[in-house]
């Protein structure tokens, strides 16, 4: 393109300058000017370039756990820079708390039961379309690197992957750069970085130590003992380690000038990997951290939204902004606007979902600006989390408290059997979504209403609620294998027999 512009205004220049000597002088001026627009213009093309894309992820990292989201202990200076550059969503909301099955969500913008892939360990099925795809097609280069976990029908949409251990290291990161530094310069980017950190079991990790279990603030549904201190300092190592690629990842666009059109978006898949975290529909599990850095597209860097955001509405968003069209499949809508007017409301409501991972489940939650409801579908089980989690330091010592008779409310309901069938939480006073209100007379407006938008989107989007759940892989209490090899017998998915993969119906919004 731009060598053939320099030859049209050579040719232009030779042309006019055979005829110069018939005109006057002002003709001259006239020439100057007529250059100057052509390189005037050659310019704004070169600045009108589609923008280069970085999807970052985390692997069980709660909202609140970098440093620009408020929590002082944790040590995250690159991604608190991006931030403090860029703008720092609060409340963005993952649709599952479970790895595979919201990294399928994420990459093909629809609910989990929609995707055919509800469950952990399920692949996405051929035939979903995923963003990347769309990216690709539109002529960027594609790359992934670190964790997959989503079978191997999206493959395809990317050019390179990069997940041999070997190369990607311990936490997943160790190709990113030299991913960034080796792509084709002739055209735009987008990549999708997914780390093991925060993943137990904790492993070789060139930052451990550098959090004091001194400095850490235990929440109250966790034991405040040494055991947890510490545990929860090890996970901070492998947010460090995370963050410190993050920077390499940058350094390495600031060098290539390519930063200031690059959007990268920072966050994870699920909750941290602790009791009542991790799969659970609450904040510490659902809510994710969410930074956007794109110096050339954000118009108030260091602005904090708090629209309600749904990691479906990546997929959309993504597309627009590099002019492509998402097509009827994507249930999430674009939230590009936020990116210049951050103060705008976006969604009325999130909506998530809590299937099978690694124990019989199906709790369904939506929540909207103050207000959170959760309708468990297996209330007479136990909610204790991911067996990773129920093998934890953390975990022992909320059983040492429970032998002892000692658990307070909060640490006691993990263990709790029957669980309420309706939950509902005043998410303005309850942060931590501690307190039950649906059986207080005051709150029964909001009860109905909740639940009716409930019953609309799974209506509209086509979930249901199996008698046959696929069955506990693990023990509850203990998190050991119960003998049935890596996976159980699966018994059918939510969304299976309605055909929830064929709509693209998304319900309210």
């Amino acid at each position: 393109m731009l060598p053939c512009l320099s030859r049209f205004l050579f040719n232009k220049y030779n042309f006019l300058m055979a005829i110069r000597e018939r005109l006057p002088a002002l003709f001259t001026i006239a020439l100057l000017a007529a250059l100057a627009c052509g390189c005037s213009n050659q310019q704004q093309t070169s600045l009108q370039q589609p923008p280069n894309m970085l999807v970052i992820i985390a692997d069980d990292i709660s909202h609140d756990d970098f440093g620009c989201y408020g929590n002082q202990a944790v040590q995250t200076p690159r991604i608190d820079q991006l931030a403090s550059n860029g703008l720092r969503f609060d409340n963005a909301y993952l649709t599952t708390s479970s790895c595979s099955p919201s990294r399928c969500s994420i990459i093909s913008g629809r609910y989990p039961h929609n995707t055919g892939a509800p469950e952990l360990h399920t692949p996405l099925p051929e035939g979903v379309p995923v963003f990347p795809e769309i990216l690709q097609q539109q002529g960027y280069y594609t790359a992934a690197s670190g964790k997959w976990h989503m079978g191997e029908a999206p493959r395809t949409a990317f050019d390179t992957i990069v997940t041999d251990m070997a190369l990607v290291g311990d936490g997943g990161e160790e190709a990113w750069r030299d991913l960034v530094a080796e792509r084709p310069k002739d055209k735009p980017f987008f990549m999708w970085f997914a780390a093991y950190d925060a993943h137990r079991d904790w492993g070789p990790n060139s930052f451990s130590g550098t959090h004091n279990p001194g400095d850490v603030t235990v929440p109250p549904y966790l034991v405040d003992a040494d055991s947890t201190r510490a545990d929860l300092a090890r996970y901070y190592d492998e947010i460090k380690r995370f963050d410190h690629y993050i920077g390499e990842v940058v350094d390495e666009l600031e060098q290539q000038n390519a930063l200031d059109n690059t959007i990268i978006i920072v966050m994870a898949d699920n909750g941290r990997p602790f009791p009542r975290c991790k799969t659970r529909v609450y904040d510490s599990g659902m809510k994710t951290p969410f930074v956007v850095h794109w110096p050339a597209g954000i118009t108030k860097p260091g602005s904090t939204p708090d629209a309600l955001l749904s990691v479906i509405d990546i997929a959309p968003t993504l597309l627009q902004l590099a002019g492509a069209a998402p097509g009827s499949s994507f249930q999430g809508k674009s939230f590009a606007q936020l990116l210049k007017e951050p103060d705008q409301p976006f969604r009325d409501y999130v909506f998530a979902e809590h299937n099978w991972h690694d124990y019989e489940a199906l709790e369904r939650m939506v929540r909207g600006k103050d207000f959170m409801y959760v309708l468990n579908e297996r209330a007479q089980l136990p909610n204790q989390g991911p067996a990773d989690s129920n093998r934890s330091l953390s975990f022992l010592d909320l059983l040492e408290k429970k032998e002892q008779g000692e658990l307070t409310a909060a640490q006691a309901e993990i263990f709790a059997a029957p669980r309420p069938v309706e939950e509902l939480f005043d998410c303005t006073s309850d942060s931590l979504q501690l307190l039950n209100l649906a059986s207080v007379a005051a709150q029964q407006n909001k009860l109905r209403q909740l639940r009716q938008v409930m019953e609309e989107w799974r209506r509209q989007t086509l979930d249901n609620t199996p008698e046959n759940l696929t069955p506990d892989k693990y023990h509850r209490q203990t998190g050991a294998n119960l003998g049935q090899g890596m996976q159980p017998e699966r018994g059918e998915m939510p969304g299976e027999a309605t055909g929830a993969v064929k709509t693209g119906n998304s319900g309210p919004f």
